[in-house]
């Protein structure tokens, strides 16, 4: 999901209904013993069989020859991919690590709880994008046998372009690094009162210890079992707090009488902040826009060694996320069942929203010997999949995309590798070092939510661009690209001022303090004429995404047909989308790849 507007701060009031106990401490424990085993196991003691030249490619190709790519040496081949011989399911569980996080299943639940159920649209928007994510941008990256989804900008277009989008995706994940920690170590804290530094190191120093030690392999292997975890533990929460509620049908009920069951809102205004239209249409643009291009997800997709097994874990993927979200949708109406007439935020039992969750579990099932455990285990599990994978990729980009690509430069294979670790190292450090600056410094938050949203929107337009658009060409795709990041930082920001300006109104659904047992006073609203307000800086923020990646797309077409687009017929249609295969000129593969230009014959006719 997108991030949410705010994420927790340090609780100075913790809840004391709950403390940890034996059996919690020995599940949580158990997470960690596992991560670092599976490290330890993929890293130092099993052996593949098969060496490296017995594992056949098998990813299709329209060309004559088949692609290959091996970092510069077998063994980061082996580290950084498996060797491309990996297994569906695990991949298909890593995928699902990759995208949700402690912050997704925090701040889902809150916006359900805050803002209705309009937001659980999000899982069909989910199912749309796994189909586009599928067929219409797997294949392309499969085909190419690419190491990294970035090298496909310098085949289509050119090294610049690359490494562009490169140093963004880094800038992006270095900025997601603390969020990332800070988000379980806080829920860790509320429900147990350890030190939130110390938690925050044991989760850092934990993660880089396997992915140094395992590489992808130990990754992918990890993020399988911590899924599982992550899935348990939330459906164990949405069972156990149906079981000590009233009932599915009150449930329900309290759900509608609080304003909160919304499905139907057709609301035409992109003002509003959840709608059909802007969920359906600024979810899908996220999430494809994420999973379709992201070298987090492209270097998993990669690790397989076909086609068809890549989507087949892109289908597991879709279906496992939607499952999830949905799950965590429903725990936000247990919370507002719960809480329907005592809001904690206004009655000083938590500091922000995204701590409804965690002080649900203690005041609903943290009774129950082990749940408090299993629950932050899951918190604990998605944090490490989403920190290891943050990791692993992003050494691979360094490698691959800036020493190899931009600087053109050709380590050693052992040079590689003391880069490639060393990388992973260093920004467990950063992420650790900004964690304390995430606690001090309010504002970055807003900078960072700025800077991922340009960076998610420009980069997604950029391949779009290359892979729909057979005419785009060098001069047309920079001036989309830049075109794209100053919108979509113009609106960010925008926003962003305008909110900490208090310009706008909150959106809040109205919330009750009449059932609290101490004397609760709720603070008013104060409503301001948004009309004085840029519109632009209104928007939802379902739509920043969709209205970079249309610049990206409408300016780069039209400047590229102003100034001379590129030869179609030239072009290899590697590059290009196969859903527009069929519409490309015969010589276009009659150029590049003979043989494969009778084949396209006989399917035009």
């Amino acid at each position: 999901m997108a991030w949410p507007l705010g994420l927790p701060v340090f609780a100075s009031k913790r809840v004391d209904v709950y403390k940890f106990g034996v059996t919690d401490y020995i599940v949580f424990l158990g997470m960690i013993l596992l991560s670092t085993g599976t490290g330890i196991y993929f890293g130092c003691l099993k052996k593949d069989k098969k060496s490296l030249e017995e594992v056949e490619p098998t990813l299709p190709t329209t060309g004559t020859e088949t692609r290959k790519h091996d970092f510069g040496s077998k063994k980061m081949s082996e580290y950084l991919l498996g060797s491309r011989n990996l297994k569906v399911f695990p991949v298909a569980m890593s995928l699902i690590a990759s995208y949700i996080s402690g912050v997704t299943i925090l701040g889902t639940t809150s916006e359900i709880y805050n803002y209705g159920t309009q937001y659980w649209f999000i899982a069909i928007a989910i199912i749309l994008q796994g189909f586009a994510v599928s067929y219409v941008y797997i294949p392309v990256f499969a085909a190419l046998r690419v190491g990294s989804s970035y090298e496909y900008l310098e085949m289509r277009f050119h090294s610049v372009i690359r490494s562009i989008a490169s140093f963004m995706f880094i800038l992006d994940e270095i900025l997601f690094l603390p969020f990332i920690v800070y988000v379980p170590a806080i829920a860790l804290n509320q429900v147990s009162g350890l030190n939130l530094h110390l938690i925050a190191a044991v989760i850092v120093i934990v993660c880089v210890f396997y992915t140094f030690v395992g590489g992808i392999k130990a990754v992918v292997h990890t993020d399988a079992w911590q899924t599982l975890v992550m899935f348990l533990s939330v459906i164990a929460v949405a069972a156990l707090g149906t079981y000590y509620a009233n009932g599915l049908d009150s449930l329900f009920d309290d759900a509608a009488q609080g304003g909160r069951l919304i499905f139907t809102n057709i609301n035409p205004s992109p003002y509003v902040r959840h709608t059909v239209w802007s969920v359906l249409i600024g979810g899908f643009s996220y999430w494809t826009s994420f999973n379709a291009v992201n070298q987090t997800m492209v270097q998993r997709y990669m690790s397989l060694p076909s086609l068809k097994k890549a989507r087949a874990s892109m289908a597991i993927f879709t279906i496992g996320v939607a499952a999830f979200v949905s799950v965590c949708c429903f725990v936000g109406m247990l919370i507002y069942e719960k809480y329907k007439d005592c809001d904690p935020l206004s009655a000083g039992m938590i500091n922000h929203d995204d701590q409804l969750l965690p002080l649900y579990v203690v005041q609903s099932v943290g009774h129950i010997h082990g749940m408090a455990g299993l629950f932050i285990a899951g918190i604990f599990g998605a944090a490490l999949s989403s920190l290891s994978v943050v990791l692993n990729s992003t050494s691979l980009v360094i490698l691959e995309d800036i020493v190899r690509g931009c600087f053109k430069m050709q380590p050693s294979e052992r040079a590689s590798t003391i880069l490639v670790k060393s990388t992973v190292i260093v920004l467990g450090g950063v992420a650790l070092s900004l964690v304390l600056v995430l606690e001090k410094l309010s504002g970055i938050l807003s900078i960072c939510t700025s800077m991922t949203a340009i960076a998610a929107g420009t980069t997604f337009g950029l391949f779009t661009l290359g892979m729909l658009v057979p005419w785009a060409n060098n001069i047309g795709t920079a001036i989309g690209g830049i075109a794209s990041a100053l919108l979509s930082g113009w609106i960010s920001f925008g926003t962003q001022f305008a909110i900490a300006a208090g310009e706008l109104n909150s959106q809040k659904l109205d919330v009750s303090v009449e059932g609290c047992a101490a004397n609760v006073t709720q603070a008013e609203n104060v409503w301001v004429d948004e009309e004085q307000v840029f519109p632009l800086y209104r928007l939802s923020y379902h739509w920043i995404n969709p209205i970079g990646v249309a610049t990206v797309i409408v300016v780069g077409s039209i400047v590229s047909l102003l100034t001379k687009p590129t030869d179609i017929k030239t072009l290899d249609p590697d590059l290009i989308s196969p859903v527009l295969h069929r519409f490309l000129p015969k010589e276009c593969f009659a150029r590049n790849h003979p043989a494969q230009a009778q084949v396209n014959l006989i399917e035009r006719t």
